[in-house]
């Protein structure tokens, strides 16, 4: 498996926080904290749209490092993804990101 798959089984190359934080994207990060600041109805700025990966070392969005369910339940499990974890399908906490990103799922079947 990728390094850079999240926890949940997102590819973090493909967020628009990875990718203006990688090419030092002033116009992405505008952009993305503005659909993000909507989205989740939260005062984020573009100064917070700074992310390495989530499993690797470095910069993370404040909802990653700190607000993410999943990345800190794989964290307390002691698991490197969701995938690690014998109760990934019945997970109600990674549930709503596998049901809507099949993708999500098929990266953390490659980890079985």
């Amino acid at each position: 498996m990728k390094d850079m798959i999240g926890c949940c089984g997102l590819d973090c190359e493909k967020c628009d926080a990875y990718i203006a934080t990688v090419h030092n994207d002033p116009a992405l990060r505008k952009k993305t904290a503005e659909l993000w600041a909507k989205l989740n109805n939260a005062p984020i700025l573009p100064e917070h749209i700074n992310c390495e990966g989530c499993r690797a070392n470095g910069a993370k969005t404040v909802f990653c490092e700190h607000l993410c369910e999943i990345r800190k339940c794989a964290f307390h499990q002691g698991v490197s993804t969701c995938g690690d974890c014998p109760e990934l399908r019945a997970c109600p906490t990674v549930g709503a990101i596998l049901e809507h990103n099949p993708s999500a799922l098929e990266n953390l079947n490659l980890r079985r």
